[in-house]
């Protein structure tokens, strides 16, 4: 049982790291999967607290994934259209691959800007910021997977 544990526990752990880099699915949370599924393993690695911890990063992480890109859109002025047209432009992107989740939350802002009359350049500078925020979203998923994977691997393997 506890290697049918370990075996789901690596695989929601990778489908996470996809995740955190794919926004259709939900990085983190998944990874964290992954540490309740070695928990339930006769092992018991964690503590409670270290994974209260833990779902509280991701939470708080999850969050700011969603509020980053919308945060730095509008201080460098964006509206509400640019926000709209960042998370088209995602959606769009999906299927372009991961270039296109890359580039069409970008695009989507720029088309958004201009369809309201901004000027090129503020469109393009509103566009940059929605991109920025993305990258940091996707740093900030990355890291705490990165984080979790780390003590899933050690008390998965090596204690």
């Amino acid at each position: 049982m506890d290697t049918l544990l370990i075996v789901i526990g690596i695989l929601v752990l990778v489908t996470g790291m996809i995740g955190s880099i794919l926004p259709i699915l939900p990085g983190p949370w998944l990874s964290y999967l992954s540490l309740i599924a070695l928990q339930i393993t006769s092992k018991h690695p964690f503590t409670a607290n270290f994974l209260i911890l833990v779902a509280v990063l991701v939470t708080i992480i999850s969050v700011l994934d969603y509020v980053v890109p919308i945060w730095s859109t509008k201080k460098l002025g964006g509206s509400k259209s640019g926000v709209r047209g960042s998370t088209i432009g995602l959606f769009a992107g999906l299927f372009l691959g991961p270039f296109g989740m890359i580039i069409g939350p970008f695009i989507g802002a720029i088309i958004g800007e201009l369809l309201i009359g901004k000027e090129f350049h503020n469109a393009l500078k509103i566009g940059f910021a929605t991109f920025l925020g993305f990258i940091t979203g996707v740093i900030m998923k990355v890291g705490l997977v990165g984080f979790i994977a780390f003590y899933f691997i050690k008390h998965a393997f090596f204690v």
